[in-house]
């Protein structure tokens, strides 16, 4: 559980604190399952929404100009990166993820303090990136896709190799570090740590007196909406990077 402790004169608060239950000896943070499960709702009615109002002609809605912004902004990094024709399937993972984790990041954001029961203020819903579970999860799809993807391009013999081979055979042991240990951390943790270092900001803030909280708490917020935006950014670019890493080809220009 990820949890710290800040003190305050004689106690503490608790930091990402996620409220869990145990099935079948499995531990669930059911707080981040819920949120989770909020925010994929969220993402599934402005999907829908989208679908029964798009249109080429007259002026667009505001949900259909939101997915148009994502869809030519993450269409333009692929095409940059691998292009279209190669991986026309990364698009709409690349919107899925970058859609889910803003959602989750930005539910974080609206006002939803409560008086916990040590008198202190207390997030309804924290924020699931805040969680490493959430986050884990979904760096788990993206390692399993895209060398789903390299092996499927390279062919069963061929991406070991590539993956060996990397940029220079002489750091073979680098390369396949790399690959195993390092991307897969490097895109969970830059997620999980700057969203967690924000739940910090906000317990510290909590602690200011009430006559002066609503001031850097309505501050904090909102650049929290900039980094939820940034974050989801990132994780989809680095998804589209990796995908391409793994299914370019040697004698691809």
């Amino acid at each position: 559980m990820n949890t710290i402790q800040l003190a305050e004169g004689g106690g503490g608060i608790n930091v990402a604190h996620y409220k869990a239950i145990e099935i079948f000896g499995i531990t669930f943070h059911w707080d981040t399952v819920l949120a989770t499960a909020i925010a994929a709702t969220i993402v599934l009615i402005l999907a829908f929404i989208l679908k029964a109002k798009v249109t080429s002609t007259g002026v667009p809605s505001g949900v259909q100009l939101f997915w148009e912004a994502i869809t030519i902004q993450l269409r333009g990094q692929i095409e940059s990166a691998i292009g279209m024709r190669v991986a026309p399937f990364l698009l709409p993972l690349a919107i899925a993820l970058f859609t889910l984790i803003l959602a989750a990041n930005w539910l974080a954001v609206l006002p939803q303090q409560y008086t916990g029961p040590d008198g202190k203020p207390a997030e309804i819903f924290l924020p699931p990136a805040a969680d490493v579970s959430f986050v884990y999860a979904l760096v788990l799809v993206v390692y399993i896709g895209y060398h789903a993807a390299g092996f499927r391009t390279h062919g069963a013999l061929g991406y070991p190799a590539k993956v060996v081979r990397g940029h220079a055979i002489g750091l073979a042991p680098i390369n396949v570090i790399e690959e195993l240990v390092s991307k897969p951390l490097s895109l969970a943790l830059r997620l999980f740590g700057n969203v967690f270092a924000g739940t910090v900001m906000v317990a510290v803030i909590a602690m200011l007196p009430a006559y002066v909280l609503w001031f850097p708490n309505s501050l904090w917020k909102s650049f929290e909406l900039f980094v939820g935006l940034i974050q989801a950014f990132i994780f989809s670019l680095l998804t589209i990077l990796y995908f391409s890493t793994a299914m370019e080809k040697t004698d691809h220009h």
